[in-house]
């Protein structure tokens, strides 16, 4: 047995936990020590049971004079017991617990940590945390006791459990960093601050043990990077004639109805300056909704139809796909590109094609490519490595252009992104107007509604109200909310008019004729969950309201502002909030004035954290175990190191092998 051992062949009981555990990431024995506690409670201070007193939160040691079940009338049962020392007694009371007498027995020296309570002229302890002293050792009383990140079935007692026994198992874990870098870094040693991070005996204890894993965190982040890009780069290809077909592409370009932006230029550049190297293209292309980067992909399938190669543009779901399809179809109409559409309800019986566009259907073998040269991905952080890596085996090495809408602060781009190359379109296509933004106060809700219907009944404006998701994501929680606040729209507030309702969890066929009806001007007004937005373009769309705005990340605000203004119309943005704490309202007013999605995100980053930069939708962006991307300072120390490091990787043995590990992990099936 080793820690890389899978928890479902260690033992039966973890074989039965497998499932929940997988969703806590924990998938190999070494996985229970990197699930770290995101805090300690405080149950340090050990008191003999005579001295407490009511209101403390103390820990007591005693033996156990009495304990039972109780069962009230309606079936439901206490669990009371008598603990003793030799300085007094104390009552305990549990509810709903009935297995406790089986686990605590009379005569057991236990250990309780909790608040104590007064009850008439008694002290009580109501729900203490507890457990059977067992060779003089406590885990879950007496200390600073680590709680984790927990799953339904897996609680922070069976997860610390599992952890002593494993450090208890395992007397040391092998540091895989060179001495030398750990002494210039000042940090401590690997085995030291796994301990100490679960079992701190103070809470700076455990600070100093969690700068140590967030190091190794960020490090192993820059230099898996590092080598992943080396590896790319080592792989040879036929150089593609760019120069050739120069005249064609400017001809193409010159076709087009609008004059592209200087970010725009600039991104084709460099794809074009990619493309005509004998190493296969790996950019991620990130621009704001509305920045013009289907028109920069589409010129990179325009240059690989004419080298002979085929595209592959894979988008996170049917309604981007679809959206893509028609717009490259039209763009490249003049051109004999022959542009297919794969997803999961359209099969296209297209075979011979130079462009094809679809969903997850591009990975399925029914898809056969023949001569695949470029790969083009959409919203990127959506599809696990593992798709990724299935669409380039239908392949020789093709070129790959990422690209990602979710405004995604420099710093994280290059830490999460570090292997591919960056290009970023920071402008906006002539003609597009700034949409007025404003924070709305219950107090204005009234006025804001007879506002919207004014500009129905008189502009013909269309409007999107998009509900917060309830939960972490979309749940029917969500959908009846959603439902529940269309009803009521529909009836009380916008009689009049005509209101769609849009869901995640309709059926394909569904949305595409909610939308074609919101399209074609039949519904004036589309209640919504955040599924709009990523992909929906409604040209006449122009006011986008969205109900309790606090509850999403500026970047996910953003994101959804740009689903309006896509036409000519003056267009707005209405952030309805009942919120009257003055940072959040700060926040959201920063709305306002601001209209750059980066520098959006960068704000969020600083003051909500990197947990919750992009709401819940966004939950495809890698997430940190320990460390920050607040942590400037620390992600440019560790890039230093890693690039000082990568120079000498082969002198490390311990430390290379560690990052082909971390390299396979991002290939491997999620």
């Amino acid at each position: 047995m080793d820690l890389n051992t899978p928890v479902g062949s260690f033992s039966k009981a973890y074989k039965m936990y497998a499932g929940r555990l997988s969703k806590l990431n924990i998938f190999k024995l070494e996985d229970f020590l990197f699930h770290i506690p995101f805090r300690y409670d405080d149950f340090s201070l050990v008191s003999q049971i005579g001295l407490v007193q009511a209101g403390e939160t103390v820990t007591v040691r005693g033996k156990v004079e009495k304990i039972q079940n109780q069962y009230t009338r309606k079936w439901k049962s206490l669990q009371r017991g008598i603990v003793y020392d030799e300085t007094g007694k104390i009552e305990v009371l549990w509810f709903n617990q009935p297995f406790i007498p089986k686990t605590i027995k009379e005569g057991d020296e236990i250990s309780m940590s909790g608040k104590v309570d007064l009850d008439g002229n008694k002290l009580i302890m109501k729900s203490p945390d507890y457990e059977v002293i067992f060779q003089n050792q406590t885990i879950h009383t007496g200390r600073l006791v680590p709680i984790y990140p927990e799953t339904k079935g897996i609680s922070s007692k069976w997860l610390r459990r599992q952890v002593f026994k494993l450090l208890q198992e395992f007397p040391s874990i092998d540091d895989y960093l060179p001495k030398d870098l750990i002494k210039e870094n000042g940090l401590m040693n690997l085995d030291e601050a796994v301990r100490k991070i679960h079992f701190p005996s103070s809470l700076n204890e455990a600070e100093e043990a969690r700068e140590r894993l967030s190091f190794d965190e960020l490090f192993n982040l820059q230099l898996s990077s590092l080598v992943r890009k080396k590896q790319w780069e080592k792989e040879k290809i036929k150089k593609w004639e760019v120069e050739k077909h120069k005249e064609k592409v400017k001809k193409f370009i010159k076709t087009l109805s609008f004059e592209l932006t200087n970010a725009q230029k600039n991104a084709t550049r460099e794809i074009l300056k990619d493309l005509s190297l004998d190493s296969p293209m790996n950019r991620l292309l990130e621009g704001d909704v509305g920045s013009g980067k289907t028109i920069v992909a589409t010129v990179a399938a325009y240059i690989a139809f004419l080298n002979g190669y085929q595209t592959a543009f894979m988008a996170p779901t049917e309604i981007l796909a679809n959206q893509h399809f028609n717009v490259i179809s039209k763009l490249l109409s003049n051109l004999n590109v022959n542009v297919a559409l794969f997803t999961g309800t359209t099969k296209s019986k297209d075979t011979k094609f130079d462009i094809a566009i679809g969903t997850h259907a591009l990975i399925h073998k029914k898809v056969k490519f023949k001569n695949l040269g470029l790969i083009v991905i959409d919203e990127q952080q959506r599809f696990g490595v593992e798709q990724r890596g299935i669409l380039r085996q239908k392949a020789k090495n093709p070129h790959l252009l990422t690209m990602t809408a979710t405004p995604i602060p420099r710093t994280v781009a290059l830490t999460l992104y570090g292997d591919l190359d960056l290009s970023i379109l920071d402008e906006m296509p002539k003609g597009r107007k700034t949409i007025k933004t404003w924070v709305v106060p219950p107090s204005k809700r009234t006025g804001a509604y007879n506002w919207i219907e004014e500009k129905i009944v008189k502009g013909k404006d269309q409007v999107f109200i998009v509900c917060p998701f309830i939960e972490e994501s979309e749940s029917m929680v969500t959908v009846k909310a959603a439902t529940k606040e269309f009803e009521r729209l529909s009836k009380e507030v916008f009689p009049k008019l005509s209101l769609g309702l849009l869901h995640g969890k309709m059926k394909a066929k569904e949305k595409d004729e909610v939308l074609d009806t919101f399209r074609s001007g039949k519904t004036d007004i589309l209640v919504s969950t955040p599924v709009v937005e990523v992909g929906i373009d409604i040209p006449n769309a122009t006011i986008m309201m969205i109900e309790e705005a606090e509850r999403f990340g500026l970047a996910q605000l953003h994101q959804l502002r740009g689903r309006v203004g896509r036409g000519g119309k003056e267009s707005f943005c209405l952030l309805f909030t009942s919120s009257k704490n003055p940072v959040t309202l700060e926040r959201l007013k920063s709305m306002e004035a601001i209209f750059s999605g980066a520098v959006l995100s960068e704000i969020d980053l600083k003051l909500r954290g990197p947990g919750q930069m992009y709401g819940t939708l966004q939950h495809g962006i890698p997430q940190l175990k320990v460390a920050s991307f607040s942590d400037f300072d620390l992600i440019e120390k560790t890039k230093k190191e890693a690039e000082k490091v990568f120079a000498k990787l082969s002198e490390y043995p311990n430390l290379a092998k560690k990052i082909e590990e971390e390299n396979l992990k991002e290939v491997s099936p999620d």
